[in-house]
């Protein structure tokens, strides 16, 4: 019988893992979302080892066979010191730094199946840029810029073969740790945790830069719940975006001024990489748990602050839409490398 062939994608957080995966055609075998612990607490050999574990289970609830598995993809966080192994990343311990997650991953994927799976490892971030831009492109080679914001700015640029901008050194586009025009924001450069003082972008777009942004704002809004509030700062800031969907000034007031940061962005961007079609990302794009209203109206800052940068034919051609894939598309991308290599 012969079996369909099958392209894996895990995708390692350091909190959670999930995993994708897509048919030799490229189409996606399930939008079922199968997340599981990374395990990271316990070290290398335990990640490993519930990466695939997630596989086998993901295998069986799709009725498929490791026999039918032709190649895999990881997508991490970078940076990396070579390819596949790990630099020191802001939100895993020293302890993964020097690792060389190819090799443990290879093997332990070689001894689940009984033959050597070719695996890819990227940029988590790169990788989800891969998906979209399979989804938005259509029928076109159009290039595509993906940024998507969460606790961290994963961003990608995805060439006219469907393949992520690495660099030479794996670590290209790492977009959120370039400065954010804080002339023009007239903002403090705060520390983010790769380490940089000059203001990275990411902490003024994601969850990372929220307890800074919520601790000035507050001095503007001194009688404001969050204020009075004797909660600890992560659940305060975790619970802006539930505020700002209820009509909550100081939240709205902080989710315009992270759109109008990522509007600069693009714009900074597209200066040097002059995309068709940018996507945005990240859980203020997620269906589930954001309103039309607050997708749309972040959509609507981040255009009109990015689109008076760009050149006017870049002003008539370029296109900026949010993400579809939400928490799968970095396991889909991964899977789709996986797939476009084997074809190489």
């Amino acid at each position: 019988m012969n079996l369909k062939q099958v392209y894996i994608g895990t995708d390692s957080g350091a909190t959670t893992s999930k995993i994708g995966a897509v048919w030799s055609d490229g189409t996606t075998i399930s939008t079922k979302l199968l997340q599981r612990s990374t395990n990271s607490e316990f070290g290398p050999e335990a990640v490993v080892r519930s990466w695939v574990e997630a596989v086998s289970e993901y295998l069986e609830q799709n009725e498929l066979t490791w026999d039918q598995v032709s190649g895999v993809g990881l997508a991490i966080p970078g940076p990396f010191l070579s390819y596949g192994v790990l630099d020191h990343t802001a939100n895993m311990s020293d302890e993964f730094a020097g690792w060389d997650v190819h090799s443990a991953y290879s093997n332990a994927l070689a001894q689940k199946a009984g033959r050597a799976v070719p695996l890819v490892v990227g940029n988590d971030g790169n990788y989800g840029g891969v998906a979209e831009a399979q989804r938005v492109r259509g029928n076109t080679n159009s290039s595509v810029l993906m940024l998507a914001q969460g606790s961290g700015l994963g961003a990608a640029y995805i060439d006219r073969h469907g393949l992520p901008l690495d660099g030479d050194t794996l670590a290209g586009m790492e977009g959120g740790h370039m400065p954010a025009p804080l002339h023009l924001l007239k903002m403090k450069p705060y520390p983010c945790g790769c380490g940089k003082d000059w203001g990275c972008v990411e902490v003024y777009t994601t969850i990372s830069g929220l307890p800074y942004l919520l601790a000035e704002k507050l001095e503007q809004y001194p009688n404001h719940d969050l204020a009075l509030s004797k909660a600890p700062i992560k659940e305060k800031v975790l619970s802006l975006r539930g505020l700002a969907q209820k009509g909550d000034p100081l939240a709205n007031e902080i989710f315009d001024f992270q759109a109008r940061v990522m509007g600069y962005h693009v714009a900074n961007l597209a200066m040097a990489l002059d995309p068709s079609i940018v996507v945005i990302g990240g859980g203020l794009m997620d269906p589930e748990n954001t309103t039309g209203a607050f997708r749309e109206r972040y959509l609507r800052i981040l255009r009109e602050t990015a689109m008076p940068y760009l050149w006017s034919s870049q002003r008539k051609h370029i296109s900026i839409v949010p993400a579809t894939l939400g928490d799968l598309s970095q396991a889909i991308g991964a899977a789709l490398v996986a797939l476009y290599q084997s074809r190489s």
